[in-house]
């Protein structure tokens, strides 16, 4: 039985990454429906990105602010649709190393494989920092920050030990929700108080400034490197588009109302993340209630990291299907890595902008912009210049990926000067102090 369990898959099943396992009971991975995967990507994305957009649009104003703000969604969305139709190209595709690996081969693999992990690990780190920063506010620094970071990493560890993202989606429900809520409070709040009614509809950023705001943005709208994994576990991964535009539609919405809101009434000093902004009473309601979004946002990104590392062990085999201590246990040892490395690099980068900044600078305009256009060029090479159609759309591609390496270069000077900058005054690495 043991060996029957652990044979090699028929390789034309194999081009699904989850391959005959879904046929022999055990685990099932492709249960979800799209408004599951909708919810997925809300879940993981409108959550640490709209608690920094108006302190974006601040820096920006309001003029700039919002034509980022869409120009970015517009750009985003065509590249997620990209991503859809590439996985259908080749359904063998899981996560941004699998894609990489038929772009670049197997080099490419092992390099945006260590990449998509670090950014996974990265951003679950911010929402630690996050984590830290709501009880710090709410219990007016009721014990020592590093604590306060550990029962974070601790709840989030707890919350991602299922290994199917259609259980995973129920708990996004909540974190879209909670959110959703928290911003509606802080919005309606913010307009009441009206702490300082201010608002540009341009200024006169420096460049390190104006650069790492409009990161801020880049990373709202950065859940690419999810979107394969998510389409894996669909029951028909074409209903991809409707997820993905149910998901663009809720958050660009969002996005502006919330940044030109909180802006106008909260004014130039408005704090990131946003929350901070309302009434200490106000803020301490606000992040109460945002609790549910700043841990499972991550619970979400954790999950899908750990599955790029459980597939890529278990692949062409029935383990990772299986019930077993061995299968099981592989993923909790897993996701238990990846929160403890996620607890140090919150403690280590406490100052949660720089932080946000430099995961999009590093990861996010890669696999965000820049591949897309890398696997837009992929499919329809030779056909670049046979219609206008293709010619438009040759150009925009190319246009990501020089905009890629534009955002990763630029990105990274501000993010290192900002750190730098801020390193005098900022909360310590380490430290107990209070972040909030």
């Amino acid at each position: 039985m043991e060996k029957d369990m652990e044979k090699v898959m028929d390789p034309e099943k194999s081009q699904d990454p989850f391959g005959a396992g879904e046929e022999v009971g055990g685990v099932r991975y492709r249960t979800m429906k799209w408004w599951n995967c909708a919810v997925l990507m809300i879940a993981q994305s409108v959550s640490l990105g709209v608690l920094s957009l108006p302190s974006s649009m601040a820096t920006l104003g309001l003029v700039p602010g919002c034509i980022i703000i869409i120009g970015i969604g517009a750009l985003t969305t065509y590249t997620g649709y990209v991503v859809g139709q590439f996985k259908l190209r080749y359904p063998q595709v899981h996560n941004m190393s699998d894609a990489s690996e038929i772009l670049f081969g197997a080099w490419g693999r092992e390099i945006f494989g260590v990449a998509q992990i670090l950014c996974f690990i990265f951003l679950m780190g911010a929402h630690i920092l996050t984590f830290s920063i709501m009880m710090n506010d709410l219990t007016n620094h009721g014990a020592c920050t590093i604590i306060f970071c550990l029962v974070g990493a601790i709840l989030c560890f707890m919350l991602t030990l299922s290994r199917r993202l259609e259980e995973v989606s129920y708990l996004g429900i909540i974190s879209s929700l909670s959110v959703f809520t928290a911003v509606m409070i802080t919005m309606i709040a913010i307009g009441i108080e009206r702490p300082n009614p201010v608002a540009y509809a341009t200024t006169h950023p420096t460049l390190i400034n104006g650069f790492s705001a409009t990161l801020n943005i880049v990373l709202a709208y950065s859940g690419h490197m999810s979107f394969f994994s998510f389409q894996s576990e669909l029951i028909d991964p074409t209903d991809y588009p409707k997820a993905l535009i149910a998901f663009q539609a809720t958050d660009t919405t969002l996005y502006i109302i919330t940044a030109l809101v909180i802006y106008r009434y909260a004014g130039p000093g408005v704090l990131s993340p946003a929350l901070l902004s309302a009434s200490e009473v106000v803020s301490k309601v606000a992040f109460g209630i945002s609790i549910g979004t700043i841990v499972i946002a991550g619970v979400v990104i954790c999950h899908v990291g750990a599955k790029c590392i459980y597939v890529r062990l278990f692949r062409g085999t029935h383990k990772m299907n299986e019930k077993s201590f061995r299968s099981y246990g592989t993923w909790v040892l897993i996701t238990f890595l990846m929160w403890a490395i996620a607890w140090l690099i919150a403690n280590a980068i406490p100052v949660f902008n720089d932080l946000l900044n430099m995961i999009a600078a590093a990861f996010c305009s890669w696999f965000s912009f820049g591949l897309e256009g890398l696997f837009w060029l992929h499919m329809n090479r030779g056909q670049y210049f046979s219609s206008k159609r293709k010619i438009a759309l040759t150009v925009l591609n190319v246009f990501l990926v020089a905009l890629c390496c534009l955002i990763c270069g630029m990105g990274l000077w501000a993010t290192g000067t900002s750190i730098r900058i801020n390193a005098q005054t900022a909360h310590k690495p380490f430290s107990c102090a209070s972040n909030a």
